[in-house]
């Protein structure tokens, strides 16, 4: 006989302006088990687990924990039944410490004041039993992404929540952090725990799920046993159509340098050298992949490349014309275009409109700006057509607040916005970070067309899948320092690692 599920949810609605959410959705969770939940960005992934952790309230649906009907109004009453969750972006406050942060807003009292010594060593044996290496007494602002999330998972662990919710928790971690991530799941499954996994990943619905609910636009499409299902199948399910899961490119055909780096020399924000003596070019029809382990000089690289960041030695040439101490406005003038690392940080204004986030760069151009006054309705056609070409899922169209959007859509936005200004050169950094396999598919199509018409692009990306599908050649970093420069059909993928880890080829 089957156990009773630890979560029920059954017949879930839930309307915003202009678009259903949830349709009728049905799922339910077993003791000790991991469910994936797979959808393409904007499937209502996200809606359907906010609902059960009390963000969002139900149009109409049940929601049953250990066999009781439960209205759940809030996170707190979520966390009392013993639900947590792991959001994409984390909800933390990043001048207070670690401890801080776990017990905000059940801080242990001492008198009129906090006991947060109590709450520190607890937080460290349940950091030790887990394997999480948190330092209770470190502020959020000083660790790693990877630990931010660690810090997520204590949070509800403190709480003696025994279902777990992840939200796209390997969006924003490195290969070795999510390697990490994984270990500790399984570690969490072993304790006893549930955990639901909202992902488009397939490799890690492989690696740790049991089951896979699959949502398409809203609406449940099945739910499968992941051991008995391959990845193009469970693919399908999520898009509505077989998936090509490598890049269709021809050879290339390089033309004149766009892009020159001459002896770089650049600071790091801790006031160390984190770019050093870096020279490299990127070519007219050719995508070049610059690899390396997260933090080995990347971020300032693209920093000082776009204009963001103080060059103290060298030069940057852009199609012959030295722009290291210009800014960003004549960079994008010389046909330099940049999808940022950071979507929320660095590409958008999360509070305007899809239209105004799509015109920042090229407000001032006639098209779009007559003797100072806006055309608004040029501005709106505009961002129609990037959010019909980029399949941007937006309820309320070219009105829809940037805030609004799931992740992987506002990254679609980004990269649509760039691609869109037609430039000579696309610096493209974690362009598929937190997209699913149907989006991840069609930007690669689009940053190869970027290629084929002789634009150049420097492919920034952690993903060394990423990196030999998509490139001509291959650029290493270490360190900040060009460890190799390769031509992609001369190495692979172990090679390469030995690079990233600083081993020169000849070595």
């Amino acid at each position: 006989m089957e156990s009773t599920p630890v979560i029920e949810m059954k017949e879930i609605r839930k309307e915003f302006p202009g678009i259903v959410a949830n349709d009728n959705i049905s799922i339910s969770l077993q003791k000790g088990e991991v469910l994936a939940l797979l959808g393409e960005n904007g499937a209502g992934k996200s809606t359907l687990m906010s609902i059960l952790f009390g963000l969002y309230k139900p149009d109409r649906g049940r929601i049953i924990v250990d066999g009781r009907e439960v209205s759940i109004n809030s996170p707190t009453q979520a966390n009392s039944l013993g639900i947590g969750m792991v959001h994409q972006h984390f909800k933390l406050v990043h001048n207070f410490t670690i401890t801080e942060n776990i017990v905000l807003g059940i801080e242990p009292r001492r008198g009129l004041g906090m006991n947060l010594t109590f709450s520190s060593k607890k937080i460290k044996q349940l950091s030790e039993h887990y394997g999480l290496n948190v330092d209770p007494d470190a502020k959020i602002e000083d660790v790693s992404v990877g630990m931010q999330q660690r810090v997520e998972i204590l949070k509800m662990l403190y709480r003696n929540t025994n279902v777990l919710i992840f939200d796209e928790p390997s969006a924003v971690l490195t290969p070795q952090e999510i390697q990490d991530l994984m270990r500790i799941m399984e570690s969490l499954i072993d304790e006893g725990k549930s955990i639901i996994l909202i992902t488009h990943k397939l490799k890690e619905i492989k690696a740790v799920a049991d089951r896979c609910t699959v949502i398409r636009r809203g609406r449940l499409i099945g739910t499968v046993n992941v051991d008995e299902t391959s990845t193009g199948e469970m693919a399908k399910m999520m898009v509505g159509r077989k998936v090509l899961f490598t890049v269709d490119k021809k050879k290339n055909d390089p033309g004149e340098m766009v892009l020159e780096i001459q002896n770089l020399n650049v600071m790091n924000k801790r006031g160390v050298m984190g770019v050093k003596n870096f020279s490299l070019r990127v070519c007219r029809g050719e995508i070049l992949g610059l690899a390396g382990v997260d933090g080995n000089g990347q971020t300032e690289l693209v920093e000082a490349l776009t204009g963001l960041a103080r060059v103290e030695s060298g030069k940057i040439l852009i199609n012959g014309k030295d722009v290291t101490n210009t800014s960003v406005r004549e960079r994008i003038d010389r046909g330099g275009a940049h999808i940022p690392e950071d979507r929320q940080k660095r590409g958008l204004v999360l509070d305007y409109s899809l239209e105004n986030n799509f015109i920042l760069e090229n407000h001032g151009e006639l098209r779009f700006n007559r003797y100072g006054f806006l055309r608004r309705s040029a501005i709106r056609a505009n961002s129609e057509r990037i959010i019909k070409d980029f399949d941007v899922r937006a309820g309320q169209g070219s009105l829809t607040p940037a805030r609004s959007l799931s992740g992987g859509n506002q990254q679609k936005a980004i990269v649509g916005r760039e691609i869109s200004h037609n430039p000579d050169l696309l610096i493209s950094v974690q362009p598929t970070r937190g997209l699913d396999v149907g989006s991840i598919e069609y930007i690669h199509r689009r940053l190869v067309e970027q290629r084929d018409s002789g634009k150049a692009v420097l492919l920034v990306s952690l993903e060394l899948d990423e990196i030999f599908g998509l490139s001509d050649r291959i650029a290493v970093i270490s360190h900040g320092e060009l460890v190799g420069l390769v031509q992609v059909d001369d190495v692979d993928e172990n090679e390469v690692g030995l690079m990233m880890a600083g081993i020169k080829r000849t070595e």
